[in-house]
C-alpha cells in the first residue's frame, strides 16, 4: 500500500439514510452512523485494488465530526486519502462534503487480515 491513494463515495439521501430511522430525532437528516458508512467506503474505493486476494480490509476505528446537517435528497460526496501505512494498518484522513457545504471531517483506521483466518475466527464465534 503506497500514502497518497485516493478514493470516493458518493450518495443521495434516502429515507432509509435518515437520523429519523433511528427513532432518536424526527428530523429528516443524514444519520451520523450512514454517514460513518460513507466515509469507510470511500477508503475502501481508494485501496480496493491493492488489497492481496488472500487479505480483507477491515475497519477497525473512526473518529469523525459530523459538521452540518444534510437533508433528504441531498448528494453527499466522501474523499479518503491514505496518509500512512504501519505493517498492516491503514490510516486515513476523511472528509464528506454535500451540496452546500463541508459536513464531516476526521479520521479512519483499517487493519488488512488474512481472510482465511478471519473467516475461521467468525464461524469459531456461531458454534460457541
Amino acid at each position: 500500500m503506497i500514502p497518497g491513494l485516493v478514493g470516493k463515495s458518493e450518495m443521495v439521501v434516502k429515507g432509509e439514510d435518515l437520523v429519523s430511522q433511528l427513532g432518536s430525532i424526527d428530523v429528516d437528516v443524514l444519520s451520523t452512523p450512514r454517514l460513518i458508512q460513507l466515509l469507510e467506503g470511500a477508503s475502501v474505493n481508494a485501496i480496493q485494488n491493492f488489497i492481496p486476494s488472500d487479505q480483507l480490509s477491515l475497519g477497525t476505528q473512526v473518529r469523525i465530526k459530523h459538521l452540518s446537517p444534510t437533508p433528504l435528497g441531498m448528494k453527499v460526496t466522501a474523499h479518503a486519502i491514505l496518509k500512512e501505512v504501519d505493517k498492516n494498518r491503514l490510516f486515513f484522513l476523511v472528509d464528506a462534503y454535500d451540496e452546500k457545504e463541508k459536513v464531516a471531517e476526521g479520521e479512519h483506521e483499517r487493519l488488512l487480515v488474512p481472510k482465511e483466518l478471519f473467516l475461521q475466527k467468525v464461524e469459531r464465534k456461531k458454534v460457541r
